[in-house]
């Protein structure tokens, strides 16, 4: 499971369950990817 995150995107590369288990985690942080982008800048 890798998570890229550069300042205009975020990359999840996994298997599909790993991908989910990670945004679940990060929904208790940022309510939006939107967000989670802004973050990151």
């Amino acid at each position: 499971m890798k998570v890229i995150a550069e300042k205009d995107r975020i990359i999840l590369v996994g298997k599909a369950w790993e991908i989910k288990a990670k945004l679940k985690e990060y929904n208790q942080t940022y309510v939006t990817v939107k967000e989670w982008i802004e973050a990151n800048c």
